[in-house]
């Protein structure tokens, strides 16, 4: 098992570099920027964690923030289900000029 997955890991490994090496100067730049970000938020969060050292949390914070994660999930997968109904439905499709069908192709409504 460990062997299988080592063999993934190294799968992976090539794929990621092979991928890499096909980037251009821009997605380079663009990997730098969101490493900076996320390396900023993470030290914006320790930041904040570490502010606090003596601060405990009561029951009823943890309760709400299980209700507002679980709302929140909620929300997140109503919303990718209508998108994904949305575009099997044909809603995403471009608008389409129709026009009026002429006097001559129309039914006559006097032979009745």
């Amino acid at each position: 098992m460990i062997e299988s997955a080592m063999g993934a890991l190294r799968q992976l490994t090539r794929e990621t570099a092979s991928s890499l090496r096909s980037l251009s100067a821009g997605g380079y730049v663009l990997l730098g920027v969101l490493g900076a970000l996320l390396i900023a938020a993470a030290a914006m969060a320790w930041l904040g964690w570490e502010s606090a050292p003596d601060t405990d949390v009561p029951g009823v914070g943890y309760v709400t923030l299980a209700i507002g994660v679980g709302f929140s999930l909620v929300v997140g997968a109503g919303l990718m289900a209508l998108v994904f109904y949305s575009s099997r439905s044909g809603y995403d499709e471009p608008a389409r000029l129709v026009e009026q069908a002429s006097q001559e192709t129309a039914p006559d409504r006097d032979r009745a």
